[in-house]
């Protein structure tokens, strides 16, 4: 049977453990906080094993931050033909508001929330830079732009930078063993 495109924090809770969960953030996303269960392939790993992946015949749940990233990595597990896969709608996120259980402990920030502090903090130094030289306003006119490029191609470069820098990756992921769980 093939899975919705998006599943709801309740819908997965019914499933009851009767589908495999792909959490695609960071390594350091992932130990601070995740789903029981759920195991872990770097949306930026993910092109690699995706071929092991789409073999498998077992329902397959793409969890991420928010949904985005998990969007992204469905769309590339569909491309390589598996079907049974779906997104959790709202993500880690919308499943912790909906009170489903967590499990984790590592303290780490969300890619997003760094990406709100890099930006943020690029754009008010481009303001304040600009009234000594004006020609600094265009800084935070280049990160206003790449942020609404990123709202409109769904993919965020800032992101994708952030998420290799070393406490993003302190963590490693066990892909290795999380193929052979997410495929039996």
């Amino acid at each position: 049977m093939s899975l919705p495109d998006t599943l709801s924090p309740t819908t997965l809770r019914q499933k009851n453990g009767s589908v495999r969960l792909l959490d695609v953030r960071t390594p350091g996303e992932f130990a601070a906080s995740r789903i029981p269960g759920s195991h872990n392939i770097p949306l930026g790993d993910l092109e690699s094993y995706a071929d092991a992946l789409a073999k498998a015949d077992t329902e397959l749940v793409v969890v991420c931050q928010s949904g985005g990233r998990a969007k992204l990595a469905a769309d590339a597990l569909r491309a390589k033909g598996r079907s049974n896969v779906s997104v959790l709608d709202g993500g880690l996120g919308a499943w912790e508001s909906a009170g489903g259980d967590t499990e984790g402990g590592a303290s780490a920030w969300t890619i997003e929330r760094q990406v709100r502090l890099v930006a943020g903090s690029l754009v008010l130094t481009g303001i304040l830079a600009s009234l000594k030289y004006p020609k600094a306003k265009f800084l935070s006119g280049a990160i206003g732009g790449g942020l609404t490029f990123a709202a409109l191609s769904n993919t965020c470069m800032m992101g994708s930078l952030l998420a290799k820098l070393p406490f993003n990756r302190a963590a490693s992921a066990d892909i290795e063993s999380a193929i052979v769980a997410l495929n039996t």
